[in-house]
């Protein structure tokens, strides 16, 4: 395949090892803490800095809009309006998944899915939810 390529185009230079990350933005490092994987081979121009970052970042409050039960995956509205935001069971920290009612409150983080879409991450139940419970 190479060889082809090279036969169209003689001058053209295949890279013999890929170069290591040496600065990692805080959006890259996020997305490995929650594992969504390595994003070094993103170009510099199309990584979002902090003054182009779309998505909020620090603790949120909404309440559960659905939950399926069975399938562990719901979504929730933000206190602050805006678009419903996926959440999945695995992504509970604290609470119980028993709990995960419509009109819950929530407090999260936004992070990513494992496909690279917005979701909640680190989600709690909202404290004075849980302390209601007891």
């Amino acid at each position: 395949m190479f060889e082809d390529a090279r036969k169209r185009n003689p001058e053209l230079k295949i890279p013999s090892e890929v170069q290591p990350v040496t600065e990692w933005t805080e959006a890259d490092l996020a997305l490995v803490k929650q594992g969504v994987g390595d994003k070094s081979s993103r170009s510099a121009q199309s990584a979002p800095g902090p003054e182009t970052a779309e998505t909020p970042t620090g603790e949120q409050t909404g309440s559960v809009v659905t939950y399926f039960e069975a399938k562990g995956f719901g979504f929730l509205r933000p206190d602050d309006g805006g678009r419903d935001i996926f959440f999945h069971v695995s992504r509970l920290t604290e609470g119980l998944a028993t709990d995960l009612r419509p009109g819950t409150r929530l407090v999260y983080e936004l992070g990513m899915d494992r496909t690279g879409k917005m979701a909640a991450a680190s989600i709690r139940i909202a404290p004075d939810q849980s302390a209601a419970r007891g």
